[in-house]
């Protein structure tokens, strides 16, 4: 039930914020380790990780630590000038695969989706010249809000009300090669998919799909642009989700986790594209600051210790089996697990939503994909007992 304090702040919530979110019926105060408390003490464990955002936690020390100390030497400068905490991050992300020669940074993960279009726009005019210029994306997409990401992203509910968007687009079927055969040709510049889908269900590319789109992307002298916002930086139990599909991106957007909850986005790319951009083609005021990029060092150096991963694979194996059981115990009420890693979709026959709020009432955050998806991204730092206890408030919401 909520209390006074929490009643009187939805309600000045309502009278002066936008009302473009349907929250929580409660006030986040404060978090530590893997749970939130709300305004009235009730401990929750979060199962969704700010969305994605929150890998390792809260109240995390080398995180606050490279708070307090770069926000005391510098914020904020623009990038007309260069800062060494952006060098150092753009250096530990393009050396962590073979894909990449260089970084650009932004602010959010819609911003690095918005670059990666003008990047492959750009790439195609400087070597095939004007035409090329069409983006093929998948059903079940989304890449963010604003209208060039808002164009790719297959869902209605997110294209309708702002249409027209940008014109120049296809989709074909998710992990369906001959869809995407029957879209392809010259005039496509891109072809821009999520190895592991978030708002579209949790569903994860097959490898032998991946490796078809690859080959079309070539045939037809098209990019390929892996979307990495949701499930790249550990969240599949590799650094990134691609290398468990044996395929290579030429652009590949990363942000959620990578500053630790600090707004950020970068798109890496290899340096085929890198050279087709030239200054003045695409810039930002406050995307890669000091503040965002030291952060984001930290975090990235934590979270791709092979030690860290090798935590966050063990998990995502004993969740895996967890869930198998769940299912098996609910076999009436659980269609279908996807997902991989730590970002997971369990399909029920019924409303997500419902079991989402259910969960909140036992003390648990999940989110939902689509209607019947309930959609789990807990922190990278979870251990075994917090999945055991996850799945209790669960079996509890089905319940309800």
């Amino acid at each position: 039930m909520t209390g006074e304090r929490a009643a009187e702040l939805i309600q000045a919530d309502h009278q002066y914020l936008l009302q473009s979110y349907v929250r929580a019926d409660f006030v986040i105060e404060r978090g530590e380790g893997v749970y939130l408390y709300d305004s009235e003490g009730r401990r929750y464990l979060d199962f969704v990780a700010g969305i994605a955002v929150n890998a390792l936690g809260y109240g995390d020390r080398d995180v606050l630590k490279a708070i307090n100390d770069q926000a005391e030497r510098l914020i904020h400068v623009s990038n007309l000038y260069h800062t060494q905490p952006a060098i150092e991050l753009a250096k530990l992300l393009v050396q962590s695969s073979p894909a990449f020669a260089k970084a650009f940074f932004c602010n959010s993960g819609a911003e690095a989706i918005e670059g990666a279009i003008k990047f492959s726009r750009r790439y195609a005019r400087a070597h095939v010249g004007e035409g090329k210029t069409t983006i093929v994306a998948f059903d079940g997409s989304f890449h963010g809000r604003t209208m060039g990401a808002v164009a790719i992203t297959a869902r209605e509910k997110y294209r309708e009300p702002f249409m027209p968007v940008m014109p120049g687009v296809r989709f074909a079927r998710y992990n369906d090669l001959d869809s995407l055969a029957a879209v392809m040709g010259d005039d496509v510049c891109a072809v821009v998919v999520e190895p592991v889908q978030g708002e579209g269900g949790l569903r994860a590319a097959e490898p032998a799909f991946m490796q078809g789109v690859r080959e079309l992307c070539q045939r037809y002298g098209a990019l390929l642009i892996f979307d990495e916002i949701q499930c790249g930086v550990g969240r599949t139990g590799t650094l990134w989700a691609h290398e468990q599909l044996g395929v290579q991106p030429d652009i590949m957007t990363v942000a959620k986790p990578l500053a630790g909850g600090l707004p950020i986005g970068a798109v890496l790319m290899g340096q085929h594209v890198a050279d087709t951009i030239h200054p003045g083609d695409h810039g930002t005021t406050f995307g890669g600051n000091p503040l965002a990029t030291a952060v984001g060092t930290v975090v990235f150096r934590k979270i791709s210790d092979t030690a860290f991963l090798a935590h966050v694979q063990q998990v995502s194996n004993y969740l895996d089996e967890a869930l198998q059981d769940f299912a098996n115990e609910h076999a009436d009420q659980v269609l279908e697990l996807r997902g991989r890693g730590l970002m997971r979709g369990v399909r029920i026959a019924g409303s997500a939503s419902a079991v989402r709020e259910a969960a909140h009432r036992h003390g648990l955050l999940v989110a939902t994909a689509g209607e019947d998806v309930i959609r789990l991204l807990p922190p990278l730092i979870i251990e075994p007992q917090h999945v055991d206890e996850a799945l209790s408030g669960l079996r509890a919401a089905l319940r309800a």
